[in-house]
């Protein structure tokens, strides 16, 4: 029978958000993210090329291509000033080593649920099997 509740795995889940929560890879991700909020330069930027964005999908949605054409242009060059920005840079290297843990963390738990369930049918970690698989395999029922 089973061990675990979802309630049980859920608490656990949590748990394991909080010690990423406190990761060098968080950590690193707050104080740039904290260095980009501080920078007046950067968040007009990132203001303007927000409103640029508003802008380019209501002239999508009126199909007013030739202005959105124009738009498209002045975000393009908005984000290139930005991506030139060291601590732009910081930030968005820090978005990926937090996303490269994050992705993984769920690729752990998704092979190790699935070594789990081949191993605990008797089946062959090598070949992928489950033990019904390979049963199924020897009785000649595919």
């Amino acid at each position: 029978m089973a061990k675990y509740t979802r309630d049980d795995i859920l608490a656990q889940a949590k748990e394991l958000a909080k010690m990423i929560a406190e990761t060098e890879e968080v950590d690193f991700f707050k104080r740039a993210e904290e260095k980009i909020n501080q920078n007046e330069k950067v968040r007009t930027m990132i203001q303007q090329m927000k409103s640029l964005q508003k802008q380019a999908v209501n002239l999508r949605h009126y199909g007013k291509h030739e202005a959105l054409k124009k738009v498209e242009a002045e975000i393009d060059d908005i984000y290139e000033q930005l991506s030139q920005i060291p601590i732009v840079d910081e930030f968005q290297q820090s978005q990926l080593e937090v996303n490269d843990l994050l992705q993984l963390v769920a690729s752990t738990i998704s092979k190790t649920v699935a070594d789990e369930i081949i191993t605990s049918t008797g089946g062959d970690l090598l070949s992928g099997e489950t033990g019904a698989q390979m049963r199924n395999r020897s009785y000649g029922c595919h």
